[in-house]
């Protein structure tokens, strides 16, 4: 049986990937670091619906969580294996650069970069080994593309992975693997809560933020099998902000 894994599943844009996916009928483990109710909510939904869903608790971040939970569901589920991986886990921590303490600096680039780092290369040889290969899609932002004041944390983070999708795409196609990246620019989540909205939304052409669900569909279509010849690309979500 072929597995989605959606890293940071528990809420924003992870949670309606884990419903879109589960939607799709694949089997999706939620991945979450501490917020067990949110994760739990998410499951059951999907269950609730006829979906497949299970928790899995690991910190992105952290190599030795990552490859434990890992290691441990592999060695549980034998015959099957993780297909679709949605690197989706990330967070905010904003400042300007010369007032950025190094803590903020290290704990985004961990949990978007290295994140990534972690469970791609952990879950990457089973995919390659198998005939039908797989799915990967790394959730980047505007930010990474364009840069935003206040984000140089964040929009290194994002570039860099905006860099690293592009390059593993090249190194696993012949192994029928796909490598994309999904840039959204502002969405509704709690990420986004925080900041001016009405005030933004002028900035976007289409006068609003984008919805979780339309984000969770562009993901889900670089899940299927229509997309199959789609590798190395970062697809813009963002209303027609540049």
């Amino acid at each position: 049986m072929k597995y989605a894994l959606v890293t940071g599943g528990s809420r924003g844009l992870g949670r309606a990937v884990c419903y879109k996916l589960a939607e799709m009928g694949i089997p999706v483990l939620i991945n979450y670091q501490s917020n067990q109710a949110a994760a739990e909510e998410v499951r059951d939904n999907i269950c609730q619906n006829g979906g497949n869903a299970t928790l899995i608790r690991f910190d992105v971040s952290k190599q030795d969580e990552v490859e434990q939970a890992l290691t441990q569901w592999e060695a549980e589920h034998p015959d099957d294996y993780i297909a679709y991986l949605v690197n989706n886990a990330g967070i905010r921590r904003d400042n300007v650069m010369f007032m950025m303490p190094d803590a903020d600096w290290h704990s985004v680039v961990d949990t978007s970069l290295n994140g990534f780092f972690y469970v791609t290369r952990q879950l990457l040889p089973k995919m390659m080994m198998r005939k039908h290969g797989g799915r990967i899609v790394n959730m980047a932002s505007l930010s990474g593309l364009k840069g935003m004041a206040g984000q140089v944390n964040y929009s290194a983070a994002k570039a860099g992975l905006i860099g690293a999708t592009k390059a593993l795409a090249q190194e696993v196609a012949a192994r029928q693997v796909t490598v994309n990246a999904v840039a959204p620019g502002f969405i509704e989540t709690d990420m986004t809560k925080d900041l001016p909205m009405d005030e933004l939304k002028n900035l976007v052409p289409m006068k609003r933020f984008g919805k979780p669900d339309e984000v969770a569909a562009l993901v889900g279509f670089l899940c299927s099998d229509a997309a199959s010849y789609i590798t190395g690309e970062v697809i813009s979500i963002n209303g027609g902000l540049y």
